[in-house]
Protein backbone atom coordinates (compact mmCIF):
# COMPACT_ATOMS: atom_id res chain seq x y z
CA UNK A 1 0.00 0.00 0.00
CA UNK A 2 1.45 3.44 -0.71
CA UNK A 3 1.61 6.08 1.79
CA UNK A 4 2.06 8.87 0.26
CA UNK A 5 -1.07 11.72 0.01
CA UNK A 6 -2.57 12.33 -3.19
CA UNK A 7 -2.19 15.78 -5.02
CA UNK A 8 -5.75 17.70 -4.55
CA UNK A 9 -6.98 18.74 -7.36
CA UNK A 10 -5.54 22.67 -6.43
CA UNK A 11 -2.12 21.08 -5.90
CA UNK A 12 -2.06 19.75 -9.46
CA UNK A 13 -3.50 22.74 -11.30
CA UNK A 14 -0.80 24.73 -9.44
CA UNK A 15 2.23 22.51 -10.04
CA UNK A 16 0.94 22.47 -13.76
CA UNK A 17 0.20 25.42 -14.36
CA UNK A 18 3.92 26.74 -12.74
CA UNK A 19 5.31 24.19 -15.11
CA UNK A 20 6.85 22.00 -12.03
CA UNK A 21 4.67 19.22 -13.64
CA UNK A 22 2.89 18.06 -16.73
CA UNK A 23 -0.62 17.51 -17.48
CA UNK A 24 0.51 14.28 -19.84
CA UNK A 25 2.47 12.85 -16.89
CA UNK A 26 0.05 13.68 -13.98
CA UNK A 27 -2.86 12.11 -16.33
CA UNK A 28 -0.60 9.03 -16.76
CA UNK A 29 -0.11 8.60 -12.94
CA UNK A 30 -4.10 8.81 -12.50
CA UNK A 31 -4.86 6.13 -15.14
CA UNK A 32 -2.30 3.91 -13.49
CA UNK A 33 -4.48 4.67 -10.10
CA UNK A 34 -7.15 4.05 -11.71
CA UNK A 35 -5.72 0.64 -12.72
CA UNK A 36 -4.71 0.00 -9.29
CA UNK A 37 -8.49 0.15 -7.97
CA UNK A 38 -9.86 -2.00 -10.96
CA UNK A 39 -10.89 -4.15 -7.82
CA UNK A 40 -13.38 -1.95 -6.29
CA UNK A 41 -15.32 -2.34 -9.81
CA UNK A 42 -15.46 2.06 -9.71
CA UNK A 43 -15.09 3.07 -13.58
CA UNK A 44 -17.37 1.52 -15.84
CA UNK A 45 -14.68 2.37 -18.63
CA UNK A 46 -11.72 4.31 -18.61
CA UNK A 47 -10.39 6.70 -21.36
CA UNK A 48 -6.72 6.50 -22.08
CA UNK A 49 -5.88 8.05 -25.55
CA UNK A 50 -8.28 10.51 -25.20
CA UNK A 51 -6.57 11.85 -22.08
CA UNK A 52 -3.51 11.88 -22.71
CA UNK A 53 -4.53 13.92 -25.60
CA UNK A 54 -6.44 16.00 -23.95
CA UNK A 55 -3.65 16.63 -21.52
CA UNK A 56 -1.64 17.24 -24.09
CA UNK A 57 -3.79 20.07 -25.24
CA UNK A 58 -3.70 21.36 -21.19
CA UNK A 59 0.11 21.26 -22.05
CA UNK A 60 0.47 23.22 -24.60
CA UNK A 61 -1.91 25.84 -23.37
CA UNK A 62 0.02 26.02 -20.40
CA UNK A 63 3.18 26.61 -22.27
CA UNK A 64 2.11 29.19 -25.11
CA UNK A 65 0.43 31.20 -22.32
CA UNK A 66 -2.17 33.75 -22.32
CA UNK A 67 -4.68 31.73 -21.21
CA UNK A 68 -5.37 31.10 -17.13
CA UNK A 69 -7.14 27.42 -16.59
CA UNK A 70 -7.78 27.03 -13.36
CA UNK A 71 -8.01 23.07 -13.31
CA UNK A 72 -4.78 22.85 -15.55
CA UNK A 73 -4.21 19.07 -15.65
CA UNK A 74 -6.50 17.91 -12.99
CA UNK A 75 -7.89 14.11 -13.88
CA UNK A 76 -11.33 14.26 -13.32
CA UNK A 77 -13.64 11.34 -13.07
CA UNK A 78 -16.97 11.89 -14.82
CA UNK A 79 -20.15 10.06 -13.22
CA UNK A 80 -21.61 7.04 -16.28
CA UNK A 81 -25.16 8.71 -16.35
CA UNK A 82 -23.87 12.49 -17.44
CA UNK A 83 -20.94 11.58 -19.18
CA UNK A 84 -18.49 14.59 -20.47
CA UNK A 85 -21.71 16.22 -22.32
CA UNK A 86 -23.19 17.71 -18.77
CA UNK A 87 -23.18 21.31 -18.30
CA UNK A 88 -20.65 20.71 -14.74
CA UNK A 89 -18.42 18.39 -17.08
CA UNK A 90 -17.78 21.06 -19.78
CA UNK A 91 -17.34 23.73 -17.51
CA UNK A 92 -14.56 21.76 -15.67
CA UNK A 93 -12.87 20.66 -19.02
CA UNK A 94 -13.12 24.29 -20.51
CA UNK A 95 -11.48 25.03 -17.28
CA UNK A 96 -8.14 22.46 -17.70
CA UNK A 97 -9.54 19.09 -15.90
CA UNK A 98 -9.08 16.19 -17.73
CA UNK A 99 -11.79 13.43 -18.17
CA UNK A 100 -10.32 10.34 -17.52
CA UNK A 101 -13.44 7.94 -17.49
CA UNK A 102 -16.60 7.63 -16.37
CA UNK A 103 -17.51 6.00 -13.06
CA UNK A 104 -20.44 3.11 -11.90
CA UNK A 105 -23.66 3.81 -11.30
CA UNK A 106 -26.81 1.87 -9.98
CA UNK A 107 -28.46 -1.33 -12.36
CA UNK A 108 -31.19 -1.87 -12.19
CA UNK A 109 -33.31 -4.21 -10.21
CA UNK A 110 -33.95 -2.60 -6.67
CA UNK A 111 -35.97 0.19 -5.61
CA UNK A 112 -32.76 1.90 -3.22
CA UNK A 113 -29.76 3.46 -5.34
CA UNK A 114 -27.04 3.09 -2.77
CA UNK A 115 -24.69 0.77 -4.65
CA UNK A 116 -23.21 1.25 -7.57
CA UNK A 117 -22.10 -2.04 -11.03
CA UNK A 118 -19.24 -1.48 -13.67
CA UNK A 119 -21.02 -4.38 -15.25
CA UNK A 120 -19.17 -7.00 -14.33
CA UNK A 121 -20.08 -6.50 -10.41
CA UNK A 122 -21.24 -4.18 -7.85
CA UNK A 123 -19.16 -1.37 -7.00
CA UNK A 124 -17.12 -1.98 -3.68
CA UNK A 125 -16.77 0.61 -0.47
CA UNK A 126 -13.17 1.20 0.15
CA UNK A 127 -13.57 1.08 3.75
CA UNK A 128 -14.92 -2.51 3.71
CA UNK A 129 -15.68 -4.70 0.01
CA UNK A 130 -18.52 -5.98 2.09
CA UNK A 131 -20.40 -2.77 2.29
CA UNK A 132 -22.21 -0.67 -0.24
CA UNK A 133 -20.70 2.98 -1.17
CA UNK A 134 -23.57 4.80 -1.45
CA UNK A 135 -25.17 6.16 -4.67
CA UNK A 136 -26.07 6.84 -7.02
CA UNK A 137 -22.74 8.27 -7.59
CA UNK A 138 -20.55 5.36 -6.63
CA UNK A 139 -18.10 5.13 -8.49
CA UNK A 140 -17.06 8.95 -8.30
CA UNK A 141 -16.59 8.83 -4.56
CA UNK A 142 -14.48 5.40 -4.31
CA UNK A 143 -12.39 6.90 -7.24
CA UNK A 144 -11.75 9.89 -4.81
CA UNK A 145 -11.49 8.14 -1.98
CA UNK A 146 -8.98 5.82 -2.95
CA UNK A 147 -6.80 8.81 -4.84
CA UNK A 148 -6.78 7.95 -8.02
CA UNK A 149 -9.07 11.47 -9.10
CA UNK A 150 -8.87 14.47 -6.84
CA UNK A 151 -12.22 15.57 -8.46
CA UNK A 152 -15.10 13.71 -9.87
CA UNK A 153 -18.85 14.90 -10.97
CA UNK A 154 -21.76 13.49 -9.13
CA UNK A 155 -25.70 14.56 -9.75
CA UNK A 156 -27.77 14.17 -6.44
CA UNK A 157 -31.80 13.79 -6.23
CA UNK A 158 -32.49 13.00 -3.04
CA UNK A 159 -28.67 12.28 -2.02
CA UNK A 160 -26.98 10.76 -4.59
CA UNK A 161 -23.83 13.23 -4.05
CA UNK A 162 -24.08 13.53 -0.40
CA UNK A 163 -24.38 10.19 0.49
CA UNK A 164 -21.37 8.38 -1.01
CA UNK A 165 -19.44 10.65 -0.20
CA UNK A 166 -19.94 10.58 3.63
CA UNK A 167 -19.88 6.50 3.45
CA UNK A 168 -16.59 6.73 1.68
CA UNK A 169 -14.95 9.13 3.70
CA UNK A 170 -15.07 12.10 1.05
CA UNK A 171 -17.06 15.74 0.64
CA UNK A 172 -20.04 16.19 -1.47
CA UNK A 173 -21.47 18.97 -2.44
CA UNK A 174 -25.57 20.16 -3.40
CA UNK A 175 -25.67 23.61 -5.29
CA UNK A 176 -28.96 26.00 -4.63
CA UNK A 177 -31.05 24.34 -6.81
CA UNK A 178 -31.41 26.49 -10.02
CA UNK A 179 -27.66 27.07 -10.38
CA UNK A 180 -27.20 24.24 -12.50
CA UNK A 181 -29.31 22.24 -14.86
CA UNK A 182 -31.69 20.46 -13.68
CA UNK A 183 -30.67 16.30 -14.40
CA UNK A 184 -34.16 15.68 -14.47
CA UNK A 185 -37.67 17.24 -15.38
CA UNK A 186 -39.04 17.09 -11.66
CA UNK A 187 -36.19 19.71 -11.17
CA UNK A 188 -34.86 17.72 -8.20
CA UNK A 189 -31.74 16.05 -9.38
CA UNK A 190 -28.88 19.04 -8.97
CA UNK A 191 -24.91 18.49 -10.04
CA UNK A 192 -22.59 18.67 -8.05
CA UNK A 193 -18.95 17.25 -7.48
CA UNK A 194 -17.01 14.80 -4.86
CA UNK A 195 -13.56 16.05 -3.62
CA UNK A 196 -11.33 15.07 -0.60
CA UNK A 197 -10.81 18.70 -0.09
CA UNK A 198 -13.38 21.93 0.40
CA UNK A 199 -10.92 23.24 -1.16
CA UNK A 200 -11.41 21.67 -4.08
CA UNK A 201 -15.33 21.90 -3.61
CA UNK A 202 -14.55 25.50 -3.70
CA UNK A 203 -12.30 25.49 -7.28
CA UNK A 204 -15.35 23.68 -8.58
CA UNK A 205 -17.65 26.56 -7.54
CA UNK A 206 -15.28 28.88 -9.18
CA UNK A 207 -15.23 27.14 -12.19
CA UNK A 208 -19.06 25.78 -12.76
CA UNK A 209 -20.70 28.42 -10.98
CA UNK A 210 -18.14 31.20 -11.30
CA UNK A 211 -18.95 31.73 -7.52
CA UNK A 212 -16.25 33.74 -4.95
CA UNK A 213 -15.42 32.67 -1.81
CA UNK A 214 -16.19 34.71 1.58
CA UNK A 215 -15.26 34.54 5.14
CA UNK A 216 -16.62 32.57 7.94
CA UNK A 217 -18.65 34.59 10.07
CA UNK A 218 -16.50 35.45 13.42
CA UNK A 219 -19.26 32.99 15.56
CA UNK A 220 -20.96 31.15 13.02
CA UNK A 221 -24.00 30.29 14.30
CA UNK A 222 -25.52 26.41 14.02
CA UNK A 223 -28.75 24.79 14.93
CA UNK A 224 -28.02 20.65 15.05
CA UNK A 225 -30.97 18.37 14.51
CA UNK A 226 -30.44 14.77 15.15
CA UNK A 227 -33.26 13.60 13.94
CA UNK A 228 -35.23 16.27 12.09
CA UNK A 229 -38.24 14.79 14.12
CA UNK A 230 -38.76 11.79 11.72
CA UNK A 231 -35.50 9.52 11.69
CA UNK A 232 -34.77 6.37 13.98
CA UNK A 233 -31.05 6.82 12.90
CA UNK A 234 -28.34 4.62 14.38
CA UNK A 235 -27.03 6.26 18.03
CA UNK A 236 -23.43 5.83 16.78
CA UNK A 237 -23.77 7.59 13.67
CA UNK A 238 -25.43 10.67 15.37
CA UNK A 239 -22.77 10.25 18.14
CA UNK A 240 -20.02 10.55 15.46
CA UNK A 241 -21.55 13.54 13.43
CA UNK A 242 -22.45 15.84 17.13
CA UNK A 243 -19.18 15.00 18.08
CA UNK A 244 -17.32 16.41 14.85
CA UNK A 245 -19.86 19.31 15.33
CA UNK A 246 -18.94 20.02 18.36
CA UNK A 247 -14.77 19.93 17.89
CA UNK A 248 -15.53 22.17 15.54
CA UNK A 249 -17.38 24.60 17.50
CA UNK A 250 -14.91 24.46 20.70
CA UNK A 251 -12.15 25.13 17.79
CA UNK A 252 -14.18 28.42 15.41
CA UNK A 253 -16.24 29.59 18.75
CA UNK A 254 -19.46 28.18 16.89
CA UNK A 255 -22.91 28.44 18.52
CA UNK A 256 -24.79 25.07 18.80
CA UNK A 257 -28.07 25.38 19.60
CA UNK A 258 -30.45 22.72 19.53
CA UNK A 259 -34.31 23.79 18.34
CA UNK A 260 -37.32 21.58 18.12
CA UNK A 261 -37.68 20.99 14.90
CA UNK A 262 -40.45 18.39 14.35
CA UNK A 263 -40.50 18.26 10.67
CA UNK A 264 -42.49 15.28 8.61
CA UNK A 265 -41.09 12.77 6.51
CA UNK A 266 -40.80 13.78 3.20
CA UNK A 267 -41.09 10.61 1.17
CA UNK A 268 -44.92 11.37 -0.06
CA UNK A 269 -44.09 14.33 -1.45
CA UNK A 270 -40.58 13.63 -3.50
CA UNK A 271 -42.02 10.90 -4.68
CA UNK A 272 -45.09 12.79 -5.93
CA UNK A 273 -42.90 15.31 -7.45
CA UNK A 274 -40.99 12.82 -9.31
CA UNK A 275 -44.16 11.06 -10.53
CA UNK A 276 -45.61 13.92 -11.82
CA UNK A 277 -42.61 15.93 -13.52
CA UNK A 278 -43.37 19.45 -11.74
CA UNK A 279 -42.80 21.49 -8.50
CA UNK A 280 -44.77 19.58 -5.62
CA UNK A 281 -44.60 21.34 -2.21
CA UNK A 282 -42.96 19.90 1.09
CA UNK A 283 -45.42 18.59 3.69
CA UNK A 284 -47.33 21.89 5.22
CA UNK A 285 -45.56 23.72 7.54
CA UNK A 286 -42.54 22.39 7.28
CA UNK A 287 -41.25 24.80 5.20
CA UNK A 288 -41.72 27.71 7.39
CA UNK A 289 -40.35 25.64 10.22
CA UNK A 290 -37.41 24.98 8.44
CA UNK A 291 -37.75 28.53 7.36
CA UNK A 292 -38.06 29.79 10.89
CA UNK A 293 -34.80 27.96 12.30
CA UNK A 294 -32.19 28.71 9.17
CA UNK A 295 -33.54 32.80 9.63
CA UNK A 296 -31.94 32.24 12.94
CA UNK A 297 -28.66 30.45 12.36
CA UNK A 298 -26.33 30.27 9.55
CA UNK A 299 -26.03 26.63 9.49
CA UNK A 300 -28.43 23.66 9.89
CA UNK A 301 -26.79 20.90 11.12
CA UNK A 302 -27.36 16.80 10.74
CA UNK A 303 -26.02 13.29 10.20
CA UNK A 304 -25.81 13.17 6.50
CA UNK A 305 -27.81 9.62 6.56
CA UNK A 306 -29.62 7.40 9.68
CA UNK A 307 -27.34 4.39 8.93
CA UNK A 308 -23.58 3.34 8.07
CA UNK A 309 -23.11 1.62 4.41
CA UNK A 310 -25.11 -1.39 4.51
CA UNK A 311 -24.42 -4.77 2.84
CA UNK A 312 -24.71 -5.22 -0.67
CA UNK A 313 -28.10 -6.95 0.18
CA UNK A 314 -29.67 -3.82 0.99
CA UNK A 315 -30.42 -1.47 3.58
CA UNK A 316 -33.23 -3.07 5.19
CA UNK A 317 -36.02 -1.08 6.33
CA UNK A 318 -33.80 1.98 7.16
CA UNK A 319 -34.02 4.95 3.89
CA UNK A 320 -30.52 6.31 3.58
CA UNK A 321 -31.96 9.41 2.06
CA UNK A 322 -33.83 10.07 5.48
CA UNK A 323 -31.53 13.31 6.15
CA UNK A 324 -30.94 14.52 2.59
CA UNK A 325 -34.07 14.53 0.40
CA UNK A 326 -35.85 17.37 2.19
CA UNK A 327 -33.26 19.67 0.65
CA UNK A 328 -34.04 18.28 -2.88
CA UNK A 329 -37.50 19.17 -2.62
CA UNK A 330 -36.53 22.66 -0.43
CA UNK A 331 -34.06 23.50 -2.71
CA UNK A 332 -31.42 24.32 0.20
CA UNK A 333 -27.68 23.89 -0.66
CA UNK A 334 -26.16 21.03 1.31
CA UNK A 335 -22.62 19.57 2.04
CA UNK A 336 -21.63 16.24 3.63
CA UNK A 337 -18.04 16.52 5.80
CA UNK A 338 -15.88 13.56 7.17
CA UNK A 339 -17.31 13.21 10.36
CA UNK A 340 -15.17 9.85 11.75
CA UNK A 341 -15.33 6.39 11.70
CA UNK A 342 -17.55 4.38 13.41
CA UNK A 343 -16.03 1.33 15.60
CA UNK A 344 -16.39 -0.97 12.53
CA UNK A 345 -14.28 1.47 10.55
CA UNK A 346 -16.96 2.98 8.23
CA UNK A 347 -17.05 6.71 7.49
CA UNK A 348 -20.20 8.61 8.50
CA UNK A 349 -20.77 12.29 7.34
CA UNK A 350 -22.06 15.58 9.12
CA UNK A 351 -24.46 17.34 7.06
CA UNK A 352 -24.88 21.39 6.79
CA UNK A 353 -26.87 22.82 5.29
CA UNK A 354 -27.50 26.94 4.22
CA UNK A 355 -30.00 29.20 3.43
CA UNK A 356 -30.88 29.47 -0.54
CA UNK A 357 -28.40 30.78 -2.68
CA UNK A 358 -25.75 31.33 0.18
CA UNK A 359 -23.26 28.47 -1.30
CA UNK A 360 -20.32 31.02 -0.75
CA UNK A 361 -20.99 30.93 3.12
CA UNK A 362 -21.72 26.72 3.22
CA UNK A 363 -18.25 26.16 1.39
CA UNK A 364 -16.58 28.29 4.02
CA UNK A 365 -17.89 27.37 7.28
CA UNK A 366 -17.15 23.71 5.74
CA UNK A 367 -13.57 24.63 4.86
CA UNK A 368 -13.48 25.86 8.64
CA UNK A 369 -14.85 22.54 10.09
CA UNK A 370 -12.44 20.27 8.10
CA UNK A 371 -9.48 22.27 9.85
CA UNK A 372 -10.38 21.35 12.64
CA UNK A 373 -11.40 17.78 12.41
CA UNK A 374 -8.80 14.69 11.89
CA UNK A 375 -7.57 14.23 8.57
CA UNK A 376 -9.37 11.19 7.12
CA UNK A 377 -7.02 8.11 6.50
CA UNK A 378 -6.66 6.23 3.77
CA UNK A 379 -9.21 3.82 3.03
CA UNK A 380 -7.89 0.09 3.64
CA UNK A 381 -8.63 -1.61 0.03
CA UNK A 382 -6.93 1.29 -2.08
CA UNK A 383 -3.94 -0.74 -3.73
CA UNK A 384 -6.25 -4.09 -2.91
CA UNK A 385 -6.59 -5.71 0.48
CA UNK A 386 -9.48 -8.22 1.24
CA UNK A 387 -12.80 -8.11 -1.60
CA UNK A 388 -15.81 -10.59 -0.77
CA UNK A 389 -16.89 -13.50 -2.29
CA UNK A 390 -20.21 -12.11 -4.75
Amino acid sequence: MRDETPPTARETADRVARGEASAVETVREALEAVERIGHLRAFVEVWPESALECAARVDAAVANGGVHLPLAGVPLAVKASEGTGSHQARRLVAAGAVPVGSTSVPGPGTPWKTWGDNGEGPTLNPWNGDRVPGGSSAGSAVAVATGAVPLATASDGAGSTRIPAAWCGVIGYKPTTGLLPARDRAGLTVGGPIARTVADVELYRSAVLGGRPVATPPRPRVAWSPTLGFNAPDPEVVELAERALRRWARSSGATVSVPRLALTDPAEAWLARRERGHPAGVPSGDLPALDAVLSSVDLLATPTTPNRAHPHAGPGEVLSVGYTWLFNLTGHPALSLPAGLTGDGLPVGLHLVARHHEDALLLAAAGDAERALPTPPPPPLRDGGHTPEM
